[in-house]
């Protein structure tokens, strides 16, 4: 795959002229070409001819990142050194944004290029105007070949080129050849996803594509072959898809709705999720990207116009149920794809929702039942894709996923039902309604709509299963797990928060986003200024930058398992509050309430608590510390106690003690 709008030897390079490369670079060049765009390629390719001679390798301008969505000024592969150049032709200084920019150009390439994982990167910000460079070439204190950014203007380039080579001459020279076939094989977050596949990515474009992950494009075609006989038929039908926390499934639904966003087609799908927050910053993610785009293209957009026509096909679902509560018409949309469906309500929950908050007392339909329902309406086709987490329910009145088969058995027995070949495991509590529909005509069983491998964290796809081991209380399978991953994937623990934040901080490399989760039922973190009680904007907490007090970065704002989950971080600091103790007996469930904790005894609000640590402890991509405070001997609501044993329990695990 050509990734670059300009590549050859540098030696070619050198020989052709600047309006000739500038011109090759304009045929791929798929925005307007403005004359500020021109002239920067010129006085890039003019610093370059300059600074080039001598070298042999090879030149790439524009080199596409999907997984990010943007292009690598220019790339230049010399002996066995990848050179990232980001330009800021005629700025004088070094932006901070721009740093990060080219640290996390370097980083994308060492994590997810194959052909670079290997090979050391040197990121360079050229500044073409600044009066010093400041030039400092250092390997990054990870030691993982990537240099720290260095800082260059147009005059010093070749000199720090030259350094870079001196210092680091030896490995062997890359084959451009070989380093070009080389898979992109990315780990996006559900935020990037969703940015590059609205921007007529494919799936293909931002998933790794290794041979122990079930291909991501595979169980998207397996739905869209459902939705294509469906329509061919005439039929409704419903599927079921399943995956390990973090493999993929609200990417798979993403990826169909933006298959299917013309509204004029009969194929046209929308995608409902109830997780408010997850719904909040995609929506607003991609309006702003859509802006950011048009600008880019020389169009004008408004925020309010961008975020109108993205919420047209990411919804929250209680919307959707409510216009259609009121609206007795069949929706324009033929496919609804229902993130995380094991959360839907049960009857009893919806029912007293639509007493106390619609005015409807005698409503009677569980959610999943009246939003299979309002498809049903369609006279010719419809498709209901239900995509699944195991382990995920944390509200009270989630239904879990054998409502949705119970009402089909109740009111819709022409419907055809898909389902993934795992919905029997035991984290998805469908065995018994799975053994009522055994004999049930048109069920069919398909290995293809399970995604077996999780692809949260490209660095440790054994986190889920460790952290599985530690709730269920397997020690010494979770002794082993941690002992697999550690050197991949570091997990510290530690008593002291600030200690915490300066390991997140000093891992942390570019844009790499951190922040700070913690239970919505620890209510006694209060003094070390962790109040759950406080409400945070996600928005801004996931998507705004490091200038921002409101963001995740600062660590001054929390975040719960409500406002995470289907979210990711790339370094994460838990805070374990007394609200989920270890004993010699198991775990015990506490909430807080007045001046006391008191013990939880109800089986769902247990499993509900046991689910947000689950939660809040698989969102971290690259590594986390966890904090279990020391408690406090004249606090009685903060007994050392109640934090020891918990501590003890992952020390002797094997969790690293932060010094």
């Amino acid at each position: 795959m050509n990734r670059a709008y300009y590549d050859d030897s540098i030696t070619n390079f050198l020989n052709t002229s600047a309006e000739e490369i500038i011109g090759l670079i304009a045929i791929r060049n798929q925005f307007s070409l403005e004359q500020t765009q021109r002239d920067a390629w010129m006085n890039e390719i003019s610093i370059l001819k300059e600074v080039l001679p001598h070298h042999e390798g090879s030149i790439y301008f524009e080199y596409s990142i999907p997984r990010m969505g943007q292009r690598i000024d220019v790339l230049i592969l010399i002996k066995a050194v990848i050179f990232i150049l980001e330009f800021k032709v005629g700025e004088k200084e070094y932006q901070s944004y721009a740093i990060d920019q080219v640290w996390d150009y370097a980083l994308d390439l060492k994590n997810f290029h194959e052909s670079s994982h290997n090979k050391l990167i040197a990121p360079i910000l050229i500044a073409t105007n600044a009066k010093n460079s400041d030039a400092v070439v250092s390997i990054t204190p990870q030691n993982d070949q990537l240099l720290i950014p260095i800082r260059s203007n147009a005059a010093s380039l070749g000199s720090i080129i030259k350094s870079v080579l001196d210092l680091f001459n030896e490995g062997e020279t890359i084959d451009y050849r070989m380093w070009e076939k080389g898979r992109y094989c990315p780990t996006p977050t559900i935020i990037e996803a969703a940015m590059a596949l609205y921007n007529n990515h494919s799936v293909t474009d931002i998933s790794r594509s290794d041979a122990s992950a079930i291909n991501l494009s595979q169980t998207s075609e397996a739905v869209s072959e459902i939705i294509r006989l469906s329509k061919e038929r005439s039929e409704k039908a419903i599927c079921f898809v399943t995956g390990v926390p973090g493999a993929g499934k609200t990417l798979v639904g993403l990826n169909v709705a933006t298959s299917h966003i013309d509204k004029d087609s009969e194929l046209y799908s929308v995608f409902l999720s109830g997780n408010g927050p997850l719904v909040a910053i995609l929506q607003e993610a991609l309006a702003r990207d859509k802006v950011i785009r048009a600008k880019a293209k020389q169009e004008k957009i408004t925020k309010k116009d961008a975020r109108r026509s993205v919420k047209s096909f990411i919804q929250i679902v209680h919307h959707f149920r409510d216009e259609y509560l009121e609206d007795s018409s069949s929706p324009r949309e033929h496919v609804a794809l229902f993130d995380e469906a094991q959360r839907a309500w049960t009857l009893e929950q919806t029912a007293n929702f639509m007493r106390q908050k619609k005015g409807k007392p005698d409503f009677n339909q569980s959610e999943p039942e009246f939003l299979i329902s309002c498809l049903d309406r369609h006279p010719d086709w419809a498709v209901v894709v239900c995509l699944v987490g195991g382990g995920q329910e944390i509200n009270t009145g989630e239904a879990g996923i054998s409502e949705w088969i119970e009402a089909l058995e109740r009111s819709f027995p022409e419907w055809r039902i898909y389902i993934s070949n795992k919905l029997s495991d035991s984290e998805y509590n469908a065995s018994e309604i799975l053994e009522k529909i055994k004999n049930r005509r048109f069920v069919e069983y398909s290995e293809c709509l399970h995604l077996a491998v999780s692809m949260r964290s490209f660095r440790a796809e054994n986190v889920s299963l460790l952290i599985k081991q530690i709730l269920d209380l397997n020690f010494f399978e979770a002794k082993t797990t941690l002992e697999q991953i550690n050197t991949n994937y570091p997990i510290v623990i530690t008593r002291d928060l600030k200690k915490a934040k300066q390991w997140l901080k000093s891992n942390a490399r570019g844009t790499e986003r951190y922040g700070i989760v913690v239970s919505s039922q620890a209510q006694r973190l209060k003094p070390y200024a962790i109040d759950v009680k406080s409400p945070i904007d996600p928005i801004h907490w996931f998507l705004d930058d490091k200038t921002d007090t409101r963001s995740s970065f600062y660590l001054e704002d929390v975040a719960t398992e409500f406002h995470v989950q289907g979210l990711e971080l790339d370094w994460a600091c838990v805070a374990w509050d007394a609200d989920f103790r270890y004993t010699k007996d198991g775990w015990e469930n506490w909430s807080f309430s007045g001046s006391k904790w008191n013990h939880i005894h109800k089986a769902e609000r247990k499993l509900y608590l046991k689910n947000a640590y689950r939660v809040l402890l698989t969102r971290a991509r690259q590594g986390m510390v966890i904090v279990i405070p020391s408690g406090d001997i004249d606090d009685p609501t903060r007994n050392p106690a109640f934090y020891n044993s918990t501590f003890d329990y992952l020390q002797k695990i094997g969790f690293k003690i932060l010094d």
